[in-house]
């Protein structure tokens, strides 16, 4: 086991990191309840979460800052000082979207979310101070706070990627669900009445069956934002919502109507037999 594991392995097992995580969790989730905000940050209408997206652009912008500090000379100091800035202002709504993301996860994840996001802030303040020496021509204090700021910044965004590349944090859970292509019979209709609701597999994926407003409904189980139960999900105006952070989808296609999640939950076609059985299959393509 390399250096690198040995770390990741203690940050995922700093149990002590809890007592500052989880307030901080509690209040971000509180601070982004509302409908809209959480649709915003959490991507709905693009399909995926901001802040991967976002990420690039202060990483890209303080990295070539850096590079033309070191390697630019005096004709790209003033692109490097504006690339700085660029830096600076796109950190900050790069930050909240992350800490969206980050207020829903728990235990190892949100341990090594916390110490990512102290290196991001720990790359923005020395960032920011590295505008502030150059605004006052101290040249070499501020290149080298971007350098530290740049060290900072490349550690963070090592733990970012194990934290998608390893922990799957917001990767889609229901990603290659696929329930048999083909009609297959799955239940008896007579077993589910209004308001009633069933789990079945198909294909090995485990399927919600549920009656409601008179509509048979067959939906993956499985929350596609971090893997909840929506066969335990209350069902309100139409929408089930998951138990673990509210994710709200459409009954009859399976949009989502709220964040955290992303994307629309799969849902499957079904009909009723002539001798009163349920058979679903996977959607026509």
């Amino acid at each position: 086991m390399n250096i690198l594991h040995v770390m990741l392995d203690g940050l995922e097992h700093a149990r002590f990191l809890d007592k500052v995580a989880d307030p901080i969790a509690a209040a971000v989730s509180k601070a982004v309840k509302p409908r809209m905000i959480r649709n915003v940050l959490s991507g709905t209408a693009i399909g995926h979460h901001l802040h991967p997206m976002m990420v690039v652009i202060p990483s890209g912008a303080w990295s070539m800052g850096s590079f033309l500090d070191l390697a630019g000379g005096r004709s790209s100091r003033k692109a490097a000082d504006l690339l700085v800035g660029v830096g600076i202002l796109s950190a900050v709504p790069t930050a909240i979207a992350g800490l969206h993301d980050w207020s829903d996860t728990q235990e190892k994840e949100r341990r090594v979310g916390l110490v990512h996001a102290a290196g991001n802030s720990l790359a923005l303040t020395l960032y920011t101070a590295s505008a502030v020496a150059r605004a006052r021509d101290s040249r070499t204090v501020g290149v080298l706070l971007g350098l530290g700021g740049l060290g900072s910044m490349l550690f963070s965004a090592y733990l970012g990627g194990h934290l998608s590349y390893a922990n799957a944090v917001n990767v889609n859970r229901t990603a290659g669900h696929e329930a048999p292509k083909d009609w297959t019979r799955v239940a008896s209709d007579a077993d589910i009445a209004e308001g009633g609701r069933q789990m079945v597999e198909a294909n090995g994926v485990p399927i919600l069956l549920l009656r409601h407003g008179g509509r048979l409904t067959a939906m993956d189980s499985v929350c596609n934002h971090l893997g909840g139960p929506l066969q335990d999900g209350p069902i309100e105006d139409g929408c089930i919502t998951c138990p673990w952070h509210q994710s709200m989808f459409r009954l009859d296609d399976g949009k989502n109507y709220r964040g955290p999640a992303a994307v629309p939950q799969p849902v499957y076609e079904t009909r009723v037999t002539s001798d009163g059985y349920i058979e679903l299959r996977q959607p026509a393509s």
